[in-house]
């Protein structure tokens, strides 16, 4: 007589829920829902304080105008990064390579695919950041 094996039972009833990760932002919808909430869970008795619920309101307005200040910011810096490589084309420009020995070419090129704008110099791509001296060339 064959015996046929007894099926496990499902390893999903002993696996825990996949948990949602925790969002460490503390970001304008974050602030609603605690605010929905306190309004949900109140007293009938003793509701919020109007001057309390001005106050909160006038926190999120002055968060979500720091946050567009911030993106502002950060936009007008990636700008200002970009106008600055730009202009160098036609610029003598040096930098220290990997064996620590400083470099010296002309710019010939400029590329914004990386976070930080790159230069070319003698057929090289230099971030902007790690150049360590820009001249005006003179003209033959």
């Amino acid at each position: 007589m064959t015996v046929s094996t007894v099926a496990s039972t499902p390893a999903s009833i002993y696996t825990p829920a996949a948990t949602k990760a925790p969002n460490q932002t503390m970001d304008s919808q974050m602030f609603l829902q605690l605010l929905v909430t306190q309004l949900k869970t109140q007293s009938p008795d003793s509701p919020m304080d109007s001057n309390q619920m001005i106050t909160q309101t006038s926190q999120l307005a002055s968060m979500q105008a720091l946050s567009t200040l911030s993106s502002t910011t950060t936009d007008n810096f990636s700008l200002q990064m970009r106008t600055a490589a730009a202009g160098m084309i036609g610029q003598t420009a040096s930098y220290v390579d990997a064996e620590g020995n400083t470099q010296t070419g002309k710019v010939t090129a400029v590329s914004f695919t990386n976070q930080v704008p790159t230069v070319t110099i003698g057929g090289v791509a230099i971030g902007l950041d790690n150049l360590t001296g820009v001249t005006t060339s003179t003209a033959p």
